[in-house]
C-alpha cells in the first residue's frame, strides 16, 4: 500500500510533532555545547528541509485529516483485533518482526488504525462498478488442489508426458524427476491456490486454472523455475457471483489499494476536502503529489 513505506516515520512523528507546532515564534533550547546552542527553531528550520522532515508532516496532516473524516469507523476495538490477529499469526515471532521493523507495538497499533482508516476512504471515494465486478469475476477462480512435476529440460518434461499418457503413476514420476525437493516425496502436491494468489507464477497458475479434475498438462509449462507437468486433483465450480460478491468485492479493494496512484488520488480527496492550508512556504509543495493525483485514473 502507498502508507507500507510512509508508516516506518511514526516514530519519528511523535519525535518531532512538538517541535513542528511550536517552532515558529518560540527559541526553546534542544541542546547546548561549550560557546553555543541549538534552538528549536534552529532544528525545525533543518528538519523541514529535508526529504524526511517533509514526509512528516505529510503523513501528519493525512493521518488527521483521515480521523477528521472517518474515525468514527474505526474503533479501537477494530484496531485491537486486527493487533491481535497479526500477533496470533506470527506467534512467538511477533516481537521480533516488529524490532526487525522498527516498531513498538503502539507505533504498530497506529499504522493499523491509519490502513483501516485508509480502507474507509478508499470505499467511500471509490466505490466499485458493475464493470469492476464483472471483470473481476471473469478472472476468479476458486481454490485449486494440484500436483506438479518440475525438471529442467524440456525433453525430460516430454518424456514425463509420455510416461504419464502410458499410464505411470504421478506420484512415482513425482519421486522419480521432480527437482522440486518440497513436493516431490509427496507425490509433487502443493498448498492449494486461487485466483488471488501472488506467491506463484502466472503461467504456472493459468495452465492450471484450465484443466479439469483429472487432468494434466499435455506440454510441459515453462516458468523462470524449469518445465513443469501439472494435474489437477480437484477443480471446484466457481459457483454464482452472489455466493462470492463479498470476496470479490474485497478483492478489487485489495488490488486498487496496491495502486499508488489509486491511494494518493483518494487522498487528494481527503485533503481537498479538510481545506489544508500549510502556512510555512518551504512546506507549501508537501502534499502536491496526492492534491495533483487523478482520480478517474
Amino acid at each position: 500500500m502507498q502508507f507500507k513505506k510512509s508508516l516506518k516515520t511514526l516514530l519519528l512523528i511523535a519525535a518531532f510533532s512538538g517541535v513542528a507546532l511550536t517552532a515558529t515564534g518560540c527559541s526553546k533550547t534542544v541542546a547546548n555545547y561549550k560557546g553555543g546552542k541549538i534552538t528549536q527553531e534552529d532544528f525545525y528550520n533543518k528538519v523541514k528541509k529535508s526529504p524526511a522532515g517533509q514526509a512528516i508532516l505529510a503523513n501528519m496532516i493525512i493521518n488527521k485529516t483521515l480521523q477528521q473524516q472517518y474515525g468514527s469507523q474505526v474503533s479501537k476495538k477494530k484496531v485491537n483485533t486486527a493487533y491481535d490477529n497479526a500477533r496470533k499469526q506470527y506467534g512467538a515471532r511477533f516481537e521480533m518482526v516488529l524490532q526487525q521493523n522498527g516498531m513498538t507495538p503502539e507505533a504498530y497499533k497506529e499504522s493499523i488504525q491509519t490502513n483501516l482508516l485508509l480502507q474507509a476512504a478508499l470505499k467511500d471515494i471509490k466505490p466499485i462498478t458493475k464493470a469492476q465486478e464483472k471483470k473481476a469475476w471473469k478472472e476468479y477462480q476458486p481454490k485449486v488442489r494440484v500436483q506438479h512435476i518440475l525438471v529442467e529440460k524440456e525433453d525430460t518434461a516430454k518424456k514425463v508426458i509420455e510416461e504419464l499418457g502410458k499410464g505411470a503413476s504421478f506420484k512415482d514420476l513425482a519421486k522419480k524427476y521432480s527437482t522440486d525437493t518440497g513436493t516431490s516425496k509427496n507425490a509433487g502436491k502443493i498448498e492449494p491456490f486461487d485466483s488471488s494468489d501472488t506467491t506463484l507464477d502466472a503461467d504456472f497458475k493459468e495452465a492450471a486454472f484450465k484443466l479439469k479434475t483429472g487432468e494434466y498438462t499435455k506440454k510441459p509449462v515453462k516458468t523462470q523455475f524449469g518445465y513443469h507437468i501439472i494435474k489437477m486433483i480437484k477443480h471446484p465450480s466457481k459457483g454464482s457471483f452472489q455466493s462470492h460478491k463479498s470476496e470479490i468485492i474485497a478483492r478489487i479493494y485489495q488490488k486498487m489499494a496496491q495502486d499508488q496512484n489509486v491511494i494518493k488520488s483518494v487522498l487528494g480527496v481527503v485533503l481537498k476536502r479538510a481545506n489544508v492550508n500549510i502556512k510555512d512556504n518551504d512546506l507549501k509543495n508537501v502534499l502536491t503529489q496526492y492534491m495533483d493525483a487523478d482520480l478517474k485514473k
